[in-house]
């Protein structure tokens, strides 16, 4: 089996620790593990207590109840039969996608978007058709494209709401849009929703409490902001999901006893971590707004209260390039758009402290002089 070479991972793999100012990643700025103990005031004895004499054996293979219990509560019309904890997103997308892709099916993907969602099916022997997002449309994509795309044999359309790298949101009307669509042949929708908007204004089901056939993927390392905790979680109907448990058996017994302890406590005091993070976003996208205004060489189609922004760079130079020379002469990361196949665009992750947003920007800004 052949696949392509992950790009986005490759380039943070090589270039990440060398970085003084990350300003690259996706991730809303983690939390320590103190932080996360501190989340339940009083209870944090209790649960430090528990933790202390679990049995370091499997654990709860699909996830324990309470953890099941909480991801519940996420959904609208979810049974706990419904839920399957895997190793992060990445781990379910690459469970359903194991399950459900044969060689000769019929894909779509939302392009550019987490590479997983294209070039695994390609690699499995599916006829993936990109299904293109554009600056000009908010980085959103169109339906009418869509319908276009769409085959008898349509198997599954791949999204990821809100899009990485772009931040852009498919609210109701639009996601309702696409159901119909898929609905129509009979397609399934796979939906990584790790980058669900903090903003309430918002209105962003999850496609599996829209669709009888709509697979939710989700995880505790962006919008909770614990990478650290590999855990993650798929929801789907009934079929679907015992279906995923046998391909489940060949990928992963389980995330882990302590993973799951750490994710349920986060997910039980999830409004104190949201809380935080919803500060953190509206303060460094005024950050990252003022410095756009200000610096006439970048634009940006500014992302929807999600932790990731794809600004557009007006440079006479290779984007990788740049973007290299920025890390190494400045100290400053950036993910360049070519490895999202989009030359002249970078990654701006831009939830990070806020003192290492502002002094990665400024030198930024200060690089971008070379060119004046």
């Amino acid at each position: 089996m052949e696949i392509a070479r992950f790009g986005v991972e490759e380039w943070l793999n090589e270039w990440e620790a060398q970085a003084v100012y990350d300003i690259a990643g996706s991730s809303i700025d983690s939390l320590t593990l103190a932080e996360v103990l501190a989340l339940g005031g009083s209870s944090q004895s209790a649960f430090l207590k528990d933790l202390w004499e679990k049995k370091m054996n499997y654990g709860w293979i699909e996830g324990s109840p309470t953890f099941k219990e909480e991801v519940r509560k996420l959904y609208q019309n979810v049974e706990l039969n419904q839920i399957l904890q895997t190793n992060g997103a990445t781990g379910a997308n690459h469970l359903v996608l194991y399950a459900l892709i044969e060689s000769g099916d019929h894909v779509i993907s939302l392009y550019p978007s987490y590479q997983q969602l294209y070039d695994i099916p390609r690699s499995l022997g599916a006829d993936v058709s990109l299904w293109q997002i554009r600056e000009s449309e908010s980085w959103l994509p169109s339906l009418d494209e869509l319908r276009t795309l769409m085959r008898p044999n349509t198997k599954i359309i791949c999204i990821n709401n809100a899009n990485n790298p772009t931040g852009a949101v498919m609210e109701r009307s639009f996601l309702e849009e696409l159901v119909a669509i898929a609905r129509e042949v009979g397609a399934y929708i796979l939906s990584d929703e790790v980058y669900k908007p903090l903003e309430e204004h918002f209105d962003v089901p999850a496609i599996v409490d829209l669709y009888e056939k709509g697979i939710s993927v989700n995880s505790m390392s962006k919008t909770y902001s614990v990478a650290g905790v590999r855990v993650g979680w798929v929801v789907a109907n009934d079929e679907l999901s015992q279906c995923f448990r046998k391909y489940r058996d060949y990928t992963m017994i389980c995330a882990g006893v302590v993973d799951d302890a750490l994710a349920t406590y986060v997910l039980q005091h999830k409004e104190a971590v949201l809380a935080r993070n919803r500060a953190l976003v509206t303060e460094n996208l005024t950050v990252v707004k003022d410095w756009v205004e200000k610096e006439t060489r970048v634009s940006l189609v500014y992302p929807s209260a999600v932790p990731v922004s794809f600004i557009k760079l007006e440079i006479p130079e290779e984007t990788e390039t740049f973007c290299l020379r920025l890390l190494k002469e400045k100290g400053v990361l950036l993910v360049p758009g070519n490895r999202f196949d989009c030359p002249g665009y970078a990654r701006l992750g831009y939830c990070t402290q806020t003192s290492i947003l502002k002094k990665g920007l400024a030198l930024v800004s200060e690089f971008l002089k070379q060119y004046d």
